[in-house]
């Protein structure tokens, strides 16, 4: 399969009970490449809050999707993603909540996160000289939604916005939704999901994915945190 872009995820343990209904929640599989069918909830078109993130799969962000260099190959990408992994144990974090993120939900980490967050700083910059330079389009594209002085250097300096001391971690769960649509999935999601997240939630290795033609993204291989 040709992959587009690639990219540095925390992807959840596929076996675990909380991460099968999140993936059935948003109908795409990262780890089996598939679609799964979306839970039944009434009154609840599930498929539609999910639409915008279904084809990024469970996951949470660590290095954005990028173009590999033409001076770069896949294999020197997963050795350097090996070593990173290997500098770093384990991130343990309190536990997760469903949050609020503007106009849509997410899973966000309650408690330290500062291991976390070097973590993922690390993703940014070690990984970096894989990126091939983001286009004129895409630099304007991302400055039409408004941004910082902060997010705006980013921008130029690592190919996205929200890195660096402007990364917040999180695990997307819908697209924008209207405030009493908010509301409501929050509800569903709070009974439904969270009395299955583990507390301390753990995050054990990192994720190297793909983006396929069709935009979705699938699992390439995982990286134990094993420093």
């Amino acid at each position: 399969m040709n992959f587009a872009r690639y990219a540095i995820y925390f992807v959840p343990p596929a076996q675990s009970d909380w991460s099968r209904f999140a993936t059935a929640w948003l109908g795409w599989d990262i780890d089996a490449g598939r679609t799964v069918d979306h839970p039944t909830i009434d009154g609840l078109d599930v498929a539609s809050v999910t639409q915008v993130p279904r084809k990024y799969g469970l996951h949470a962000t660590m290095k954005p999707p990028f173009r590999l260099r033409e001076d770069q190959s896949l294999s020197s990408l997963q050795d350097t993603c090996a070593r990173l992994a290997g500098k770093f144990a384990p991130v343990l974090l309190d536990r997760l909540e469903v949050a609020r993120l503007g106009r849509f939900l997410a899973l966000r980490p309650v408690g330290d996160t500062r291991d976390l967050n070097a973590l993922a700083a690390a993703c940014v910059r070690d990984l970096d000289p894989f990126r091939a330079p983001a286009s004129e389009t895409e630099m304007n594209r991302r400055r039409a939604a408004g941004l910082t002085m902060e997010q705006d250097a980013n921008l130029t300096n690592w190919g996205y916005p929200y890195v660096l001391e402007a990364f917040r971690f999180h695990i997307t769960l819908s697209g924008r939704l209207s405030k009493p649509m908010l509301a409501n999935v929050q509800t569903v999601l709070n009974q439904r999901l969270v009395p299955l997240l583990p507390a301390p939630f753990d995050i054990r290795d990192l994720a190297l994915v793909g983006e396929a033609e069709d935009g979705r993204f699938h699992m390439l291989q995982r990286y134990a945190l094993s420093g």
